[in-house]
């Protein structure tokens, strides 16, 4: 991708080569918000076996917003290439509070920038290549309101009380509802023996960002959840299916309830999934709320 320079709508330049220098093959780290202490967060990010570069992109980050404390956290899962990760690392947020209506109507907003960012990376589709994304996304205002948005396989999970709540859809190519949008669309899911549900016989996931060859069958429209965090919410946990193929919900709450440091959570849940034989990439984001 050296050298690339993708024009968007809003006739900003961005360098591509410059955004993916920073790709790491492992990585972690963790931070705190800065209004509200109490708020820690950590990350841990751990190369697959496949023989490709690193796919897997992360945020976490919060940032002061007209006078609010923004948190910000996602997990990016490329395929077929990083470059729809890497631009979505850069610029989904800033789509998403650049949105007029996200101070009155966040939902709105955020559905709104997930398919205008989508259209952005179809028509760069020449440069950005042919693959795409996943995405995982957590806005948290204030530390108390958080909205949780979604589209294909990685996940968010929630622990209030040391229960595990699953906060978004893993869409799936052989779910009744993602089939069934897939075949309205004109699209078909096959079943290889052996293998998973793919769109199109290609792609193991129903919804994502990219992949302008399957689009016409492929939906980039987010799943949105909107919780209030209260004193019975531990934890947050965003990570991508390297992890979610080998753990259950409950598991990892219980595994990351044991551990006082986001980043030493982070990291164990990305070191259980290894032991786990786990061969994708993996990205974790353990963000803890006391």
């Amino acid at each position: 991708m050296v050298g690339v320079r993708i024009v968007e709508k809003k006739k900003k330049t961005i360098d591509l080569s410059q955004m993916a220098s920073d790709l790491q093959g492992a990585a972690v780290g963790g931070g705190q918000g800065h209004q509200n202490h109490q708020i820690v967060h950590g990350y841990s990010l751990v190369k697959g076996k496949s023989r490709h570069a690193m796919e897997d992109y992360h945020v976490a980050e919060f940032r002061i917003v007209k006078d609010h404390e923004v948190g910000l956290f996602a997990v990016y899962d490329g395929h077929l290439g990083h470059s729809v990760a890497v631009y979505l690392q850069h610029y989904l947020f800033d789509n998403i509070l650049n949105e007029a209506s996200f101070w009155t109507d966040p939902t709105e907003a955020i559905g709104q920038a997930y398919l205008t960012t989508d259209a952005t990376i179809l028509d760069n589709a020449p440069n950005l290549g042919p693959g795409g994304s996943t995405a995982v996304t957590a806005i948290l205002i204030d530390g108390k309101d958080l909205l949780v948005a979604n589209v294909g396989d990685s996940r968010a999970v929630l622990s209030k009380g040391g229960v595990a709540e699953q906060l978004s859809i893993d869409h799936e190519p052989g779910q009744p509802t993602e089939r069934n949008n897939i075949e309205t669309r004109g699209g078909f899911v096959s079943n290889i023996p052996g293998d998973v549900p793919r769109v199109d016989g290609q792609l193991a996931v129903a919804r994502a960002f990219g992949d302008k060859s399957l689009k016409a069958h492929l939906s980039a429209q987010p799943d949105i959840k909107s919780v209030k965090i209260d004193d019975r919410t531990d934890f947050l946990i965003l990570a991508s299916d390297g992890l979610w193929k080998v753990m259950q919900n409950q598991e990892a709450v219980d595994l990351v309830l044991k551990i006082q440091d986001p980043i030493a959570a982070a990291q164990q849940l990305s070191t259980e999934a290894v032991n786990r034989k786990s061969k994708d990439d993996i990205s974790c984001i353990v963000v803890r709320f006391r």
